[in-house]
């Protein structure tokens, strides 16, 4: 089920595993309403919503009795489809970004291609598996899915840092501002960025 206005999309995913329900607006505030069972991820999408500057609602429900992953990976799915969505033909954009932010010790780089070819590459060692509750592995299954269902190249290296928690979150912060920059509109481009005259 999808609804699209403008640049803007709402996604519902119901699995035996996740009930999920997410709205995305390109064109934001940054106003994050973010409710799931994962506190930790919650706060890594208010960032990255902050930091876009991006309007994100995600009420979603999962089976963390079984652990995080499916809510996180299900996250992923929906926001990646939102943005494909929310972009439509992507006329205007401004198509690519390389984007630093630090966060104290911690160096973090997301460099995207809103490209309509699916990939991701990630250069991540992290001092720790885990911030709190939370499996660090499952950046990299969110990031993953997020970039197939948008149809981005997608490419995040954090390039050092201590605190695990830090690394995370400058990574989260890198991609909102990344993707801000990518998807905003560059009165210079004609139609499509593109030399095919598609994406």
């Amino acid at each position: 089920m999808t609804e699209v206005n403008n640049r803007e999309a709402s996604i519902v995913r119901t699995t035996k595993e996740t009930d999920i329900k997410l709205s995305l607006a390109v064109d934001g505030t940054g106003e994050a309403n973010i409710v799931t069972d994962v506190p930790f991820f919650n706060h890594m999408l208010d960032a990255f919503t902050k930091h876009g500057l991006f309007n994100l609602s995600v009420d979603a429900k999962g089976d963390i009795e079984i652990d995080d992953h499916h809510t996180v990976e299900d996250i992923g799915i929906c926001l990646g489809q939102a943005l494909l969505q929310a972009l439509g033909d992507k006329r205007g954009i401004k198509r690519c970004a390389s984007v630093f932010v630090p966060m104290d010790e911690a160096l973090a780089q997301v460099v995207i291609d809103i490209s309509n070819r699916p990939h991701f590459e990630y250069r991540a060692q992290y001092p720790m598996t885990h911030v709190g509750s939370f499996a660090v592995d499952l950046v990299h299954e969110f990031l993953w899915k997020f970039a197939i269902e948008a149809r981005i190249t997608l490419h995040v290296i954090v390039h050092y840092g201590s605190n695990t928690h830090h690394m995370v979150e400058a990574v989260f912060k890198a991609l909102g501002r990344a993707l801000d920059e990518a998807t905003s509109i560059d009165p210079r481009v004609q139609g499509v960025p593109s030399t095919k005259g598609v994406l």
